[in-house]
């Protein structure tokens, strides 16, 4: 009887331990990626990414950028409590051609590896 109170502890710990608590950041757009289509050179290139927070405590954004100046990005500056939405502005520049861009965004969820978790954007400027 005292093993299978000892096992029916372990298994209790471990289980928690398994559990991540936290913030959690969830993406609306699949695959976190924003297909823009086929579009002119007049449109005004700004799309959204939309996120809400899974997680059990506040999400924070601590960073939020592109390797090519021709993205501006935008985050929100104060935290995102648990159940909440926020997005990320994502600007792209318009310059005719493919759009095949990543964002890395830099978080306190513990749902990605370190907290970071990349954007896509894509699609073609006529």
């Amino acid at each position: 009887m005292k093993n299978v109170a000892t096992f029916i502890v372990i298994a209790l710990f471990t289980t928690i331990g398994y559990t991540q608590n936290g913030p959690k950041i969830e993406f609306a757009a699949s695959d976190n990626t924003i297909d823009y289509g086929k579009i002119s050179k007049g449109d005004n290139g700004l799309r959204s990414f939309e996120f809400t927070n899974t997680g059990d405590a506040p999400l924070l954004i601590t960073g939020a950028e592109s390797t090519v100046s021709s993205i501006i990005v935008t985050k929100p500056a104060a935290a995102i409590l648990p159940g909440k939405k926020g997005k990320i502005d994502v600007k792209y520049n318009m310059a005719v051609g493919p759009i095949r861009k990543t964002i890395t965004v830099e978080t306190n969820a513990v749902n990605y590896p370190d907290g970071r978790v990349a954007l896509k954007i894509k699609g073609e400027v006529l």
